[in-house]
């Protein structure tokens, strides 16, 4: 299976890494190498966040290991059955308060959505697509992985390597050929002043 590129119609040159990673939901059971694993997680290590606290963590499932997979398989919602197929699944999650003194740490989603981003753009680079997906069982997720109450979901993403769309149900194979749009930059980035649209 040839990697498969859906780059972003950009109006202004980005970085590669940025314009090459999409959300295809064809996924191979391929297995994942431990370096390439490593690799992803290296990538969200070196996210900034608030005070240097890295509040993210993900616990992870490989297809081959049953036990653990059931689990986050559990997790989905009927809608993401797809994602089954992919080589590794994770939950992330954020701790709501500072490590160093407890008080609140009102950036912790932030934080942890910059590192899921880092993640994200690693994961071109090694030959593997992702998938974030809000479709799971956020109120059973902490019991259900052991996770503590004072960290907080945040999404689900399946990884690994490119599957093929044919064997997809059709509705899901249209939803992957949909064009890439975003909205334009004058709604989104305002100088000096925020401005209604």
């Amino acid at each position: 299976m040839t990697y498969p590129h859906n780059l972003a119609p950009t109006n202004l040159p980005i970085l590669s890494a940025i314009a090459e990673r999409w959300s295809p939901i064809a996924f191979s059971p391929r297995t994942i190498e431990p370096e390439k694993i490593a690799t992803v997680f290296e990538a969200a290590r070196w996210a900034p966040s608030s005070f240097n606290e890295q509040p993210w963590r993900y616990v992870y499932a490989l297809k081959e290991d049953e036990e653990e997979r059931t689990r986050l398989e559990s997790l989905l919602s009927e809608g993401n059955a797809w994602a089954k197929e992919a080589g590794l699944l994770l939950i992330s999650f954020a701790k709501k308060t500072f490590a160093r003194n407890g008080k609140e740490n009102m950036h912790f989603l932030h934080d942890l959505g910059c590192a899921t981003g880092f993640l994200a753009l690693q994961l071109p680079s090694l030959g593997l697509i992702g998938h974030q997906m809000a479709g799971f069982d956020r109120d059973h997720a902490n019991g259900v992985l052991g996770v503590p109450d004072d960290f907080l979901p945040g999404s689900m993403m399946a990884i690994g390597y490119p599957g093929d769309p044919t064997v997809l149900p059709p509705a899901l194979q249209e939803r992957g050929k949909a064009p890439r749009v975003r909205r334009p930059q004058s709604e989104f980035a305002f100088r000096g002043k925020w401005t209604a649209r």
